[in-house]
């Protein structure tokens, strides 16, 4: 079973551990961060309870800045990351936002493609 959940700051060890199993982006002390601010929604995709994907964003005034998302390796190319993306596409409209941002490497070819198939774009 599939699903989506708003994570806690119970959540954190949780989200540090995917972090440092996939793209190690941030620190544990950041992660504590990033859910005491102002506007930052944290979700996890769970897949029989076990947690495979994180997606961060941030609300600022009608725009959301997406600040954080990453499958699991394991459960990569296989429509889960798309799950994800669709579920945070979805709250942003119920949110009224107007936009939604996201910042990518350009030598991130493989996300780049993923991000251009929601048609975001540079």
């Amino acid at each position: 079973m599939l699903s989506v959940k708003q994570m806690n700051e119970n959540d954190i060890d949780l989200c540090y551990e995917l972090d440092s199993q996939t793209i190690s982006l941030w620190s544990k002390k950041q992660w504590e961060n990033e859910f005491k601010k102002d506007g930052s929604k944290i979700f996890g995709l769970l897949r029989a309870n076990l947690i495979i994907g994180i997606c961060v964003f941030q609300i600022v005034l009608d725009e959301a800045q997406i600040n954080y998302f990453v499958v699991d390796q394991k459960y990569r190319k296989k429509g889960f990351g798309s799950y994800l993306m669709s579920y945070l596409i979805k709250n942003c409209e119920k949110l009224n936002l107007k936009k939604l941002l996201l910042e990518v490497a350009q030598s991130n070819v493989i996300a780049e493609r993923f991000y251009s198939s929601f048609d975001f774009y540079t």
